[in-house]
């Protein structure tokens, strides 16, 4: 499938909620602003937006069985909590069965939820624009706003510390691969500023 906007755009809009929808096009609309700020592709951010969430409604036992056949579970934290499942499902459901063929695409939308080290812009970009669209609604999401138009990788890493913060504060499991991206964000942004002053 050749990355096209209205193509993504209408297979989302016939997939999901309304209101999955609505969210849908407020992560399309910041990831392609961003993209667009921070000198990234801005189609293939709003592509990634679009299909995000693709198989987020798609039930938890049903997201469980689908990563069982594909092989998408890699840390036991994967089947003890599959609502964080959707994003590697979608990737696979948009590889395997509509022929999307665009890795930076795909690697954003299977690692939106949780991150992965190593995470490459566009990856950075849907995660951050997921968790601060338009309408999202909680204290300092305008500061983390703001972070991630000033610089992407910083801001990514103070939207990944955010949610770290909401998991412990609210007593969810934390899975480990939130925890390695933090890591290595802080270590990436550390070894950036240390070369600098040198």
């Amino acid at each position: 499938m050749i990355l096209q906007v209205e193509v993504l755009r209408d297979l989302a809009a016939r997939v999901l909620s309304e209101e999955r929808f609505r969210h849908t096009l407020g992560v399309a609309d910041w990831a392609e602003q961003l993209a667009d700020h921070h000198g990234l592709d801005p189609v293939r951010a709003r592509c990634a937006g679009l299909v995000h969430d693709l198989a987020k409604e798609v039930s938890l036992n049903n997201q469980l069985r689908y990563a069982r056949r594909w092989n998408l579970l890699h840390y036991p934290e994967d089947a003890q909590s599959p609502y964080v499942l959707h994003g590697p499902v979608a990737a696979y459901w948009l590889e395997h069965y509509y022929g999307l063929d665009d890795a930076e695409v795909l690697a954003a939308v299977e690692n939106h939820t949780l991150g992965r080290p190593g995470m490459g812009p566009l990856e950075m970009l849907i995660y951050s624009a997921d968790l601060t669209e338009r309408d999202r609604d909680f204290p300092k999401v305008d500061i983390l706003r703001q972070s991630l138009y000033d610089n992407l990788e910083k801001g990514t890493l103070a939207c990944v510390e955010h949610t770290l913060i909401y998991l412990k504060e609210s007593k969810r499991p934390i899975h480990p691969l939130t925890q390695l991206t933090f890591d290595d964000l802080q270590r990436r942004l550390n070894i950036g500023t240390g070369s600098k002053n040198t």
